[in-house]
């Protein structure tokens, strides 16, 4: 069984239903993991989750796909979206638990963000309030300063979108167990049996990208599950098919703005 402490907040999960906990606008909830826990499918039916570690890296898989969370950012969950949880390392996870409706304009898909050091700090001592608290106090306000924090964080590139088309779904097996693998565009149209044009048009209308940033970035975030395991930058270079180690690092620096030695820091 997985390790989990047991002041995890209530999911709903093979078909049990419990409410979260008091009706306050946002909640927050702390909890550590001993390295390999896995937090099996479930969802939040009544309030959006983000979901960040504050030391330790999260990899987490919903519908949509699966996205890298180390420190520093966060996954943005929204209510009712099934997700499963794995921890690299030991994670000190700090969860906001947000009623729908006191954010304007929120997304509607999960999406990795940045987490800013004022919302780190912010975050870190909502985790200390009692609940419920009284909207017009120093708890309510520090609530309300992290909503408004909340509306102004980036979307991060940390995420690999998984396709629904048969055709894709191949390609994205393969490259799972062979991510190295070189086959071209063309070598993937002769190889299923469709024209290249064809490929490029799914990936288009699934993914939202060409064939060739598809394949980016499922090596740039495999490479970051690595990264976070400690594998040397050499090694994640080669493995993920990459010529060099300086060409692995030019092309993680374009995608994250920072070096792979950095970017766990």
């Amino acid at each position: 069984m997985p390790h989990r402490k047991k002041d995890i907040p209530p999911v709903q999960a093979a078909g049990q239903r419990r409410p979260l906990g008091p009706e306050s606008a946002v909640l927050c909830r702390a909890n550590d993991y001993a390295a390999g826990t896995v937090i099996p499918l479930h969802h939040h039916p009544d309030r959006h989750q983000l979901v960040y570690a504050a030391s330790g890296v999260l990899v987490v898989q919903a519908g949509a796909g699966r996205w890298v969370v180390p420190s520093t950012r966060a996954i943005w969950m929204p209510a009712g979206v099934g997700h499963k949880v794995s921890c690299i390392g030991v994670v000190r996870m700090r969860s906001l638990y947000i009623q729908p409706g006191v954010i304007k304009d929120v997304a509607t898909h999960a999406a990795t963000v940045s987490i800013t050091p004022l919302l780190a700090e912010l975050i870190d001592a909502a985790a200390k309030v009692v609940h419920p608290y009284v909207p017009d106090s120093r708890d309510g306000r520090l609530m309300q300063l992290i909503l408004d924090e909340l509306q102004a964080l980036p979307v991060l590139p940390l995420h690999v979108p998984q396709p629904a088309d048969p055709r894709l779904q191949q390609i994205s097996d393969h490259w799972e167990a062979a991510p190295d693998d070189a086959s071209t565009l063309q070598d993937w149209a002769t190889r299923l049996g469709v024209d290249a044009k064809t490929i490029q048009r799914l990936c288009a209308r699934e993914l939202g990208m060409t064939f060739g940033q598809w394949r980016q970035q499922v090596r740039l975030v495999r490479a970051l599950e690595r990264l976070a395991h400690g594998d040397k930058v050499i090694d994640v270079a080669l493995s993920q098919g990459y010529a060099s180690p300086s060409a692995f690092t030019a092309m993680f620096k374009k995608r994250f703005g920072q070096l792979p030695s950095q970017f766990f820091l």
